[in-house]
């Protein structure tokens, strides 16, 4: 019985991640298929640009809550079922899918956003001060720049080192490791720009 728990955790750890939340709140408020605008990504800045500052705010709330109700869930239950040294493990892969699930999203045939909003939550879920730690890295990176890309790679590359030198279990900094290289790949073609150049700032086109 067991195990169904743990698999219909780890489902709905996904299911939880897919929710594609830039395109529904860009059907909803301007009546277009946000994929067909912009940069074509469905995560918060490409909402902000193209339907605005408080859809662009929301959808980034929203993502972050995704990815940290996901991992809270999975220890609410591990909780209840005395799981022991497993929990730690199924926390990490309710992660891993949630950070999969916005990314993959069952509703968009497989696309989605970057994963970097989901993925903070999912820090923050799992070793709070790493998340914090990490925001503050991409808020300094942001606030010097102005851009958003450069901000996700920098947070994405300080997080697995943030919850090494603060002592988190091996699963967590495996995950924030793993996850930290699947962002930075999902913003390979922020990369080439940013070494041409070419990145657009925040508020430009």
């Amino acid at each position: 019985m067991i195990w169904w728990i743990l698999g219909g955790l780890l489902l709905l750890a996904y299911l939880l991640g897919s929710l594609p939340t830039g395109f529904a709140i860009a059907k909803l408020v301007k009546g277009i298929d946000i994929r067909e605008h912009g940069s074509g990504n469905t995560g918060a800045t490409n909402v902000f640009r193209v339907v605005g500052k408080q859809a662009g705010m929301a959808v980034l709330l929203i993502d972050l809550l995704k990815g940290l109700t996901a991992v809270l869930i999975a220890r609410f239950v591990l909780e209840q079922l005395d799981s022991g040294s497993i929990s730690v493990w199924i926390q990490t892969l309710a992660g891993l899918l949630a950070i999969l699930g916005h990314s993959r999203s069952i509703w968009l045939n497989f696309t989605g956003g970057k994963s970097a909003a989901t993925g903070l939550g999912v820090i923050l879920a799992l070793a709070w001060p790493v998340g914090l730690g990490t925001a503050v890295v991409f808020g300094v990176v942001f606030g010097l720049s102005k851009i958003v890309s450069l901000g996700s790679i920098s947070a994405a590359t300080a997080a697995p080192v943030l919850m090494f030198f603060t002592g988190q279990p091996l699963p967590f900094i495996l995950l924030v490791l793993l996850g930290g290289i699947y962002v930075i790949i999902r913003h390979r073609s922020n990369i080439s720009r940013l070494l041409a150049g070419t990145e657009p700032k925040l508020g430009s086109s």
